[in-house]
């Protein structure tokens, strides 16, 4: 599996709820740049948070990139979501080049859990921050971080 885990870009600071935050202007400049990253992933899924700014940030990557699926929404990606579930949701999909947009903390408790095996070790990733993982089975602990890109 190769799993490109992406954090939404900067999103403005006052909405009614944080669900409704939208991308920033510089917010979406930042995530062109990590879109530019991904030339020639082949994605075979795109999935994203529900919320506004990842549904924001997964459009501006499939618009650069020219990928032509539907975007999924991930109801379990949100700021509080369960690595576990993670993991069994991504499987589940059965495909092995996808992209995951979603927030902090949950992305950096997610990538390092599959990296590390353990939730003791989050990977700090700022907005718009790009990380590739790749594993021959998908296991936590079994994935290796094989490029960063911070926007």
């Amino acid at each position: 599996m190769k799993l490109w885990l992406l954090r939404h870009g900067e999103a403005e600071a006052r909405a009614p709820s944080d669900e409704l935050r939208e991308l920033t202007a510089a917010g979406r400049v930042a995530v062109l740049r990590s879109a530019a990253e991904m030339q020639g992933a082949d994605l075979q899924l795109v999935l994203t948070s529900p919320y506004v700014r990842a549904r924001q940030t997964a459009a501006l990557v499939q618009q650069h990139l020219g990928w032509t699926g539907e975007l999924q929404r991930a109801d379990w990606a949100t700021p509080d979501g369960e690595p576990e579930r993670a993991l069994a949701e991504l499987e589940r999909w059965g495909v092995e080049r996808l992209l995951l947009v979603t927030h902090n903390p949950f992305v950096g408790e997610l990538a390092g859990w599959l990296v590390h095996g353990h939730r003791q070790a989050p990977v700090p990733m700022g907005t718009a921050c790009l990380l590739c993982l790749e594993a021959p089975l998908p296991l936590a602990g079994g994935f290796d971080l094989v490029s960063r890109f911070d926007a």
